[in-house]
């Protein structure tokens, strides 16, 4: 029996271009292999992805294995010197069409320069396998250069798709039977920059919107604080299927800090965006990517990071310990201590446990509009994650009346189910892993690790 499988770290843009790689690789006759997905952001994900790789060769002697991914585009040199690799395959060709038709005779590998290519979304998909909604690759790459950032070098410059293109893709994964679909990319909020007339991210939402009335609901994955333009606050004011939930690129909460990332927001900034948002649609949430230990941080300028939290009134925190990344100028600058660093990552992630907490107790005696992920999980549309008792279908839209939480979760009843999935979605083969540096086992299609933060903030994991 034929095998292939996929092992995707980091992103969801990562998540959605493996389902790419499969059907390609598939089409490509690749048998008995592991391909792994691999994300440069921070020296943990690359350790991760060096320690599952030497996993695997131990428990499948005889497979294929291959690194694709922005750390096999950053540092091929790394994976080539492991014995345990077979094949090393740059972002540039990860997806094309005869990549992974594979011989003995074939290129050890091929990395070509990410810089180059012009295509973004060139092999739409329907769906995410096993996944109750779907995504839609908007855009991809950066040209911005945050201090601390390796992405552009594994992604290249910003370039968009059609909208056109996204909008017969929406109106494709509707007929599928999702209810909802997220727009992705790795700078999401510079969509249109490259296109005739330099539209923006508010005019294709508006598009979509109008153009796909059968779509229950609209999410956005992380945009940068820096370019949210008014039409796209003008959808969010006067759009219920536009999800009530945005996660922002901060990274900092303090001036001489966000300076020094090359960052295009001060602390000012954000706030003022946040009460902007928020009058325009107040019952949203607000998520945000935070550093800690960025070099020269000192103790007041990380309790900046810890009040933006409470000023802010961010529901969802994800924090992560600096890590300094080759070809970045935040790498040569004058490093913390790691003892330091691991510290402060652990305040803020503790400050962030609070923040979620102050965000559950306001949810209580709500009923929301669901999207069903799995058996007794939900996600609300303003990014709750609720678990519940009761029968729902897995992929349909339900009420459901929050009684309580856990510290994590919201605990519910479910009300009622409002709509449902078309299709089947099966849950048993997809595992995320959601402990820091746990090693995903072989036999899974698919494995999603913690996420990341980057410059312009589409690229987080965990996040729609």
């Amino acid at each position: 029996m034929s095998k292939l499988d996929i092992v995707t770290f980091g992103c969801r843009l990562n998540s959605y271009e493996s389902e790419v790689i499969r059907k390609t690789a598939a089409e490509d006759g690749l048998d008995n292999a592991i391909i792994f997905n691999t994300c440069a952001v921070t020296a943990e994900a690359v350790r991760q992805a060096r320690q599952a790789i030497r996993r695997a060769r131990k428990e499948n002697p005889q497979a294929k294995l291959i690194v694709t991914g922005c750390a096999a585009q950053t540092d091929p040199d790394a994976f080539a010197q492991m014995g345990e690799v077979d094949f090393i395959i740059g972002n540039a060709d990860k997806q094309k069409k005869g990549a992974y038709a594979l011989t003995p005779d074939s290129a050890r590998i091929v990395v070509n320069d990410v810089f180059s290519v012009k295509e973004t979304a060139g092999h739409l998909i329907d769906g995410l396998k096993d996944r109750a909604r779907a995504f839609v690759e908007v855009q991809n790459g950066c040209d911005h250069r945050c201090t601390f950032c390796i992405i552009p070098y594994g992604r290249g410059n910003s370039r968009s798709a059609a909208a056109g293109d996204v909008i017969a893709q929406t109106q494709k994964l509707v007929a599928e039977g999702y209810n909802e679909v997220v727009l992705t990319g790795v700078d999401l909020t510079s969509w249109g920059a490259d296109l005739p007339g330099t539209p923006q991210l508010g005019h294709l939402v508006a598009r979509i919107l109008k153009l796909v009335p059968d779509l229950k609901r609209l999410r956005l994955s992380s945009i940068d604080a820096a370019e949210i333009d008014d039409t796209l606050l003008g959808v969010l004011r006067d759009e219920e299927r536009l999800a009530p939930y945005l996660h922002l690129s901060l990274q900092h909460g303090d001036d001489l800090i966000l300076k020094r990332m090359k960052r295009r927001h001060l602390r000012a900034d954000a706030l003022k965006l946040v009460e902007t948002v928020r009058k325009a649609r107040p019952d949203i949430a607000l998520g945000a990517d935070l550093i800690a230990g960025f070099p020269t941080e000192s103790e007041e300028a990380f309790a900046n990071t810890l009040s933006l939290i409470d000023e802010a009134g961010l529901a969802f925190v994800h924090a992560f310990p600096y890590s300094p990344r080759p070809q970045t100028p935040a790498a040569k600058m004058p490093q913390l201590p790691r003892p330091v660093i691991k510290d402060r990552a652990a305040r803020l992630r503790a400050h962030a446990e609070i923040a979620l907490h102050r965000h559950l107790n306001a949810q209580i005696g709500r009923t929301v509009s669901c999207v069903v992920e799995k058996p007794g999980f939900a996600r609300a549309a303003d990014f709750t994650e609720v678990v519940f008792q009761g029968d729902a279908t897995v992929g349909g839209l339900a009420d459901i009346r929050i009684t309580g939480h856990d510290g994590k979760h919201a605990v519910a009843l479910l009300s009622s189910p409002v709509a449902q999935r078309t299709g089947e979605v099966d849950f048993a083969s997809v595992r995320l892993q959601k402990t820091e540096g746990a090693i995903p086992a072989m036999t899974v299609s698919s494995t999603v690790f913690p996420p990341s933060p980057v410059n312009g903030g589409g690229r987080n994991a965990m996040r729609p």
